[in-house]
């Protein structure tokens, strides 16, 4: 049996949210959010310890793509990440996937629970996270069906 996790990545200009499956790849929750300030290094060292603590084969990081399908300047900066990434984790698969509705389903589910305007900038990454890693694995599942 599989017992390894996919991790979810919502990364932006001073904070990045991580979003985790269980083990059996079923359920998403989400881990936390990282307030890096566009330091790099402490979103890669927090990684680490991350991949020290769970056993982790794929990291999906969502591309923030314009609404008409265009690249924006953050894809760019998104993909130099994933660059970043792909050096420090190279036996990890890194898939990318496109986030254009993410931070808006996050918004509105955080609105649906009343949680208010201090605690959403916390929040609501990781949330997004969660949005992405949830539409890679569903992605998979239809994939297999």
């Amino acid at each position: 049996m599989n017992k390894m996790r996919k991790l979810g990545i919502d990364y932006g200009d001073s904070r990045v949210g991580l979003a985790i499956t269980d083990e059996l790849g079923i359920t998403v929750q989400g881990l936390e959010t990282i307030h890096h300030k566009g330091n790099d290094k402490i979103v890669l060292k927090r990684l680490e310890e991350i991949f020290n603590q769970y056993e982790i084969d794929t990291i999906v990081i969502g591309l923030p793509i314009n609404m008409n399908g265009t690249k924006s300047e953050r894809v760019e900066i998104t993909e130099k990440f994933v660059h970043k990434l792909k050096c420090k984790f190279n036996k990890v698969k890194i898939e990318e996937i496109d986030e254009r509705l993410t931070t808006v389903a996050a918004h509105r589910t955080m609105n649906y629970l009343n949680i208010n305007k201090n605690e959403k900038r916390n929040i609501v990454d990781t949330i997004s996270a969660v949005y992405i890693l949830e539409t890679y694995m569903n992605k998979i599942k239809n994939n297999k069906n």
